[in-house]
């Protein structure tokens, strides 16, 4: 995991979070406070999964090369909210990678359903749509991305998105790396009050380093 950028996300108390419950499924997690580790000449042999929690900011030619790179070489990436889907606004190669862009929350922190919309994925199973109170996502979206829940919008703050119905958790491939992406955990606060997004989350990180079972 590489941290940093807008610290309203809480990239280091988001992090450690979501670090503690994949050590606790056996995996081994290295975090960063620095885009340099993208730079580690052994990235693509080194890493299996590859973590952006870092909203906005910028990331660097090098950076961006080396991790683009690495994905479409196989190393797995994934993230969530903002930490992966706000990151380096202008770095439209980040954006064709991940899958996807935010751009508005209408209404700020709210309270809306997340619907389930493939119920046989594995990182799905066992979970019912369930409500949740934060951020919710409007973005720009690959159409190719494979949507495993969404969100529709009702249109109580911004009446022109009434009945849009918004991914929230996609995988994708990008070359041969997989791709995860959740909308869902604004805050720490999030993970530990609503026990799906921290499970969906782990299982979603799981899922793109094929090794969920």
């Amino acid at each position: 995991m590489f941290r940093g950028g807008w610290e309203g996300h809480q990239p280091v108390e988001t992090s450690e979070l979501v670090a503690d419950a994949l050590r606790g499924r056996g995996v081994e997690v290295d975090i960063s406070d620095s885009q340099k580790c993208l730079l580690d000449t052994e990235l693509k042999t080194k890493y299996r999964l590859i973590v952006p929690v870092w909203t906005m900011g910028e990331l660097g030619g090098e950076e961006t090369k080396a991790l683009l790179d690495a994905v479409q070489n196989g190393v797995a990436v994934g993230g969530w909210h903002g930490g992966a889907g706000d990151s380096f606004r202008q770095n439209t190669g980040y954006q064709y990678m991940i899958g996807g862009q935010w751009v508005a929350h209408p209404g700020g922190i709210v309270d809306y359903l997340v619907d389930i919309v493939e119920k046989d994925n594995p990182i799905m199973a066992g979970i019912s749509g369930f409500s949740v109170h934060s951020e919710q996502y409007y973005m720009h979206i690959d159409p190719g991305n494979h949507v495993i829940a969404a969100t529709t919008f009702d249109g109580s703050h911004d009446p022109w998105v009434r009945g849009t119905v918004m991914p929230v958790v996609w995988t994708r491939s990008y070359g041969t790396g997989r791709v995860f992406y959740s909308s869902l955990g604004h805050v720490a606060a999030d993970f530990k009050n609503t026990p799906e997004i921290l499970e969906i989350t782990v299982r979603g990180l799981l899922w793109a380093m094929d090794e969920l079972k």
